[in-house]
């Protein structure tokens, strides 16, 4: 039983990755249908808080869960909905600028970031594999950078997914330190609907208004961001990380930029180089040497 569920958390655990790397997939399809980002944003984050919605529903109904939730708690999930719609909107803004796949490459040295903020401002032990990580990601930021066919990258892409990488390693650590005692869907019930109601204030603020799915495939799309990235790959990382482990969960998780990457050179026909390939491969193995460095010293 126990080898049946390791396998579970496998197969989970690439699902997850692979879900999630479908991001460019369902927007640079959306894009093209004339849809802008705060549109396509708000339909991914709305249609899952649906689904989501239902779910909890269904848990309240049985006395499962509840959505009552303390003061202390309503702030800290109001600091995930802000850290959460900052890391989407420039993820997605960034696809205007940069390959997605590429975009979500750089995206993926949160980990990295993640390490970085703990030790500087939360005393953790620094380590050299830490030291060494980071090093790794900034040469492969680099190689992304110039390793573009026509050039470099825009800097102001590469700020962007920068932006994302930080803003997401911010919401990890705050998930992490904070005293929230509630599911997984509990706490994206709350993060969604901030996250919706975000992207509509943004189309408000940025005179981008809201867009309906202007077709039949664009609403095909809007439902894949809501089910595919968001719902699933929520659902599989729960029991990925329950039978296989958040480490070597996160290492697989380096599946999520290279199925971005396969999806925008074959679907998109976005520019590859040699370049690229070795800065993909420094930012991967920076991260892969944060969560090895992680588990050696959980270990001691």
């Amino acid at each position: 039983m126990t080898r049946n569920k390791k396998l579970i958390g496998i197969v989970c655990a690439i699902g997850a990755a692979v879900c999630y790397g479908t991001n460019p997939l369902g927007a640079l399809n959306l894009y093209a249908e004339g849809m802008n980002t705060p549109s396509v944003l708000f339909y991914r984050f709305g249609l899952a808080w649906v689904i989501i919605a239902i779910v909890m529903l269904y848990k309240a109904v049985r006395g499962q869960e509840t959505l009552r939730v303390s003061k202390r708690e309503f702030v800290t999930l109001t600091s995930l909905g802000l850290l959460f719609i900052l890391s989407s909107l420039t993820l997605y803004l960034s696809f205007h600028h940069m390959p997605a796949g590429i975009a979500s490459t750089i995206l993926f040295s949160y980990p990295v970031m993640t390490a970085a903020i703990m030790t500087l401002f939360f005393k953790e032990k620094i380590q050299w594999s830490t030291l060494f990580s980071i090093l790794l990601s900034v040469a492969g930021v680099v190689l992304l950078y110039w390793g573009d066919a026509e050039g470099t990258l825009s800097m102001t892409g590469v700020m962007l997914v920068l932006a994302s990488a930080l803003t997401y390693a911010l919401y990890i650590i705050v998930v992490d330190k904070s005293p929230l005692h509630m599911s997984s869907f509990k706490i994206n019930f709350y993060v969604l609907f901030y996250c919706a109601l975000g992207m509509a204030a943004y189309a408000l603020l940025s005179h981008q208004p809201l867009m309906l799915p202007p077709s039949p495939s664009a609403w095909l799309w809007v439902s894949w961001l809501a089910l595919v990235p968001a719902i699933m790959a929520l659902v599989m990382m729960v029991y990925a990380a329950k039978y296989l482990g958040s480490t070597p969960t996160a290492i697989l998780g380096a599946l999520e930029p290279t199925t971005a990457v396969i999806i925008g050179v074959f679907v998109f026909d976005e520019p590859f180089s040699l370049r690229l390939l070795a800065g993909i491969v420094l930012i991967l193995s920076a991260v892969v040497l944060v969560v090895l460095g992680k588990k050696h010293k959980s270990t001691r």
